[in-house]
């Protein structure tokens, strides 16, 4: 499918840009003060408090919700490097998978906030058993970020990179 936003061409690139040049950073540059602002906040999560495993297991279960297939190439990526098995990575599809309790929590966030746009109380009182505050405001921001740019990606029409 052809884009519907052109990446932005090779000599227009930051040094960001040229450094990482996935086709979401290439795309996104077409808006620079946007995209400046968007690297901070989603480099902000990728790089905060969270443990790798979980914030990779919370954004593999919200690309598969989303049918994210981009979000989902470079996260099974991320997350092998995180030290997920392929069992794992493909078992996030599968919403009947068994799961260690503290990962099944992750997967639940990712799973209410896709088809509630909330936390049962439950999955809350989890959560706050399991993680602190920051915590918990991080991973659910996190999920919401992965699924405003899952319907980002999905719009502009933005090709995996070969």
């Amino acid at each position: 499918m052809e884009p519907r936003v052109q990446p932005l061409p090779p000599e227009e690139w930051d040094g960001f840009t040229k450094a990482n040049p996935y086709n979401v950073f290439t795309t996104l540059a077409r808006h620079p003060e946007l995209y400046r602002a968007w690297l901070r906040f989603g480099g902000t999560l990728l790089n905060g408090t969270l443990p790798a495993r979980v914030r990779e297991l919370a954004i593999l279960r919200t690309a598969y919700h989303k049918d994210s297939a981009y979000e989902w190439a470079q996260h099974a990526r991320l997350a092998r490097e995180a030290g997920l098995t392929e069992l794992e990575i493909e078992s996030v599809r599968q919403p009947a998978a068994l799961w260690p309790v503290e990962d099944r929590l992750v997967l639940q966030v990712a799973d209410d906030l896709h088809y509630a746009g909330d936390l049962t109380d439950a999955t809350w009182a989890a959560l706050c058993d399991r993680y602190d505050e920051a915590g918990r405001i991080e991973l659910v921001m996190l999920v919401a970020h992965y699924q405003m740019l899952a319907m980002v990606l999905r719009t502009f029409r933005v090709a995996i990179e070969e």
